[in-house]
């Protein structure tokens, strides 16, 4: 094996290159993984524009990014080695919400809460480059039947299922999906899986909200652009229409957009339960009427992450209860990483998911 490897180094606010550096040394505890699939995340952006710190001490660069991966197990620590965990050739998605399990917060199952905790693209190198190291503990291996491209929707879809366990669906219910986009796309789907009886997709652009219907979404709602012929002045007022007035009975807003959730608020009937999903700036305040929503007796619950989930998501996708490759709408080599971020920022062909393709 090379002692060098490509990578995409991330330095600080819209400065990132390609560039040659040493492959990772693997520690009793690692695996080092040849990447295939990579997807950019919506965090990938905000690091990339300067729109967040990263997670490394100072919180900035020079960083690897990308934390949503796939690829083969190309060497093997000695640990995992020795209870026969790994070999090389092993097909694997890696866990990038990597934790100790020896803190307060691993002891008590809030394993995303740990206060050890080393994310790849995030705390430490990541998966834009040809190789990335990972701890043996972090590792999934793919089903046979599964593509790389598949296997690195993973990640996000672990989100996505532990905020629709937060919201507790029950057969029948009136469900509302706050957001289009490919964590939207995946909520309407298991949504539809776990038993809801109807599923409205809420956003503000059409295709998007297209592309909902296609996955299963029964009604789809534009809220912004007056000229769609999904548009809806009174969300309220169309919701009550379709429940003969009784609201949602679920809602959960995959958007950052504080404006979406204070809707969901808005939409939501007796005894729902609200998930607050898509990541809020600093700053971002909920307005609540509490009387109403006293009375009605709501619920809101966070979801960040996805603990103790992963199995669970893995299992979803290869059973086929959630149809993600239809997500993937664009791929990029390693080398054009930088104008997939920024095209993906831009809107540029109207993308969904975005992947880098070792």
């Amino acid at each position: 094996m090379a002692d060098k490897m490509k990578a995409q180094v991330f330095y600080e606010a819209e400065k990132i290159q390609l560039e040659e550096i040493p492959i990772p040394e693997v520690t009793d505890i690692d695996v080092l993984v040849k990447v295939k699939n990579v997807g950019i995340c919506g965090s990938d952006i905000s690091y990339y524009y300067g729109l967040s710190p990263l997670g490394t001490s100072t919180g900035k660069g020079p960083l690897v990014l990308g934390h949503e991966f796939t690829g083969e197990v190309a060497k093997v620590g000695k640990v995992p080695a020795e209870v026969r965990l790994f070999k090389e050739g092993d097909r694997v998605v890696v866990n990038p919400v990597q934790y100790c399990n020896a803190c307060y917060a691993c002891a008590c199952g809030q394993t995303h809460l740990c206060e050890n905790i080393s994310v790849p693209g995030v705390t430490v190198n990541g998966g834009f480059a040809e190789y990335c190291v990972s701890k043996y503990t972090g590792l999934f291996k793919l089903p046979d039947d599964m593509s790389f491209a598949v296997g690195a929707f993973t990640e996000p879809f672990a989100c996505a299922v532990n905020g629709m366990k937060k919201l507790e669906i029950e057969p029948g219910q009136f469900v509302a999906v706050f957001g289009p986009g490919a964590m939207g796309q995946m909520m309407v789907q298991l949504a539809k899986s776990i038993g809801a009886g109807k599923v409205v997709l809420i956003g503000t652009r059409d295709y998007r909200l297209e592309m909902g219907k296609e996955n299963g979404a029964d009604y789809i709602f534009n809220t912004k652009d007056k000229n769609s012929k999904y548009y809806v002045a009174d969300l309220k007022k169309a919701i009550s229409d379709l429940t003969d007035g009784k609201l949602a009975d679920r809602a959960i807003v995959p958007t950052s957009s504080n404006d979406a959730f204070e809707k969901a608020i808005d939409v939501t009937g007796n005894c729902a339960i609200l998930v607050h999903f898509g990541l809020p700036n600093e700053g971002d305040v909920i307005h609540i009427p509490a009387l109403s929503f006293h009375t009605m007796d709501k619920q809101i619950r966070a979801a960040w992450l996805a603990p103790l989930v992963w199995p669970t998501a893995i299992r979803c996708m290869a059973k086929g209860l959630v149809n993600v490759e239809a997500l993937l709408t664009h791929k990029y080599p390693l080398e054009d990483t930088e104008k997939a971020i920024i095209n993906l920022k831009n809107r540029v062909d109207n993308p969904m998911k975005v992947q880098i393709v070792l």
